[in-house]
């Protein structure tokens, strides 16, 4: 239990004092996410938070874990450190979608076929049990990367994605500790310490945002966890077994997972990339509803936890029961939100003061640079 308290509080410190240098770094090289119709916020505020989350992560998690007891670690953290250069790219200088799937294939690739984190069962749902070695292979790849993007499609609010990452390492993290799995508790404790911290800088309204930098680094540490948690809790010799651990790892990651397959499909269905951004994901039918930053984040936050439980209650109705009454009641809750949906607010772009920094739909990154004679020209206008 001390190692994982030293772990967290590690990870949160580390972040805590990354986070501000990141800003400062950020003011001075005047490196800022630019605000579009798409976006909820209306000012520019600094996408780098992923560098100072990854920072405290990271340090802590090879200061704690032993890598000679856990040798299939040493592959997790090389699938962390592609994705978040990857990450840390595409908030420089806006990445093509072929490119950063290219990026994720690898990482995926790298946990699959190195780390040993993949899917050879579906543990009785929809009647299958051991899978053949390409499904199985399949399998994996599509679970890494759709829950990879999951967290990086939700982070469309204040506060949001972090929230849900704490609360999934929390859960995550408990698990594996009560089975005596130290290592997986620990790295998930390591990034709920960092996602601790960067939160007193992202609540509403958001000092600097986690970029993709951050949102992908935490879709692929629970991609990790989802996957042994599956694999592990199935085993009836563990300390404590879960029965429908297929349908409670979903539960789990409910509110980023089922609305990123909701938006893919409705993308796919539409004949348009299922990458191509858009504003139907849930925090935006929220924000339609009127609720604010603070309101939509509880709110998922608060959901996701009911299924948590609902899932933990029910999980002796068997995987295809359980996940059917999983479904049935997200799929209840979304269409009343359809239902209710209110005409969209217009969205103000930039104000006044921000109008000279010449935002233009046409550029090619996501950060403006203000240079001294366009800061000039800002004064004078």
């Amino acid at each position: 239990m001390l190692d994982i308290l030293l772990t967290a509080s590690v990870s949160f410190i580390i972040t805590f004092l990354a986070v501000p240098v990141v800003l400062e770094v950020a003011e001075k090289k005047k490196l800022f996410d630019i605000p579009n119709e798409r976006k909820v916020h209306t000012r520019l505020v600094a996408s780098l938070g992923g560098v100072g989350i990854f920072g405290g992560f990271i340090l802590a998690s090879l200061l704690s874990i032993q890598g000679h007891l856990n040798y299939e670690f040493q592959y997790f953290f090389a699938a962390a450190l592609v994705i978040f250069f990857l990450g840390l790219k595409d908030d420089l200088i806006i990445l093509s979608a072929s490119k950063k799937f290219i990026g994720q294939i690898i990482a995926a690739s790298i946990l699959i076929h190195l780390g040993g984190i993949r899917l050879d069962s579906m543990y009785g749902l929809l009647g299958f049990e051991r899978l053949p070695e390409a499904f199985g292979l399949a399998l994996s790849y599509l679970t890494i990367i759709v829950v990879i993007n999951s967290f990086n499609l939700i982070d469309g609010v204040d506060g949001l994605a972090a929230s849900l990452g704490i609360l999934t390492m929390l859960v995550f993290g408990s698990y594996f500790f009560a089975i005596g799995y130290q290592a997986y508790a620990l790295l998930a404790f390591a990034m709920a310490g960092s996602l601790g911290a960067f939160m007193i800088f992202n609540h509403h309204p958001a000092r600097i945002f986690m970029g993709d930098s951050g949102s992908l680094m935490i879709g692929l540490i629970n991609a990790i966890l989802v996957i042994k948690f599956i694999n592990v809790a199935n085993d009836p010799l563990v300390a404590i077994p879960v029965p429908s651990a297929v349908a409670i790892g979903f539960s789990i990651l409910i509110v980023p997972l089922l609305d990123t397959l909701r938006v893919f499909s409705v993308r796919i269905l539409n004949g348009v990339s299922p990458f191509t951004p858009d504003r139907n994901h849930v925090h935006h039918l929220l924000l339609d509803r009127g609720m604010d930053h603070a309101a939509v984040t509880l709110t998922c936050v608060s959901v996701n936890i009911g299924f948590i439980l609902l899932a933990w209650f029910g999980r002796f109705l068997g995987p295809n029961y359980l996940l059917l009454l999983v479904l049935a009641v997200a799929f209840s809750g979304l269409g009343f939100l359809y239902y209710y949906k209110r005409p969209r607010r217009a969205v103000l772009i930039a104000k006044r003061g921000e109008a000279a920094v010449g935002i233009t739909a046409a550029t090619a990154t996501k950060v403006v640079t203000l240079t001294k004679e366009k800061e000039a020209q800002s004064a004078a206008d």
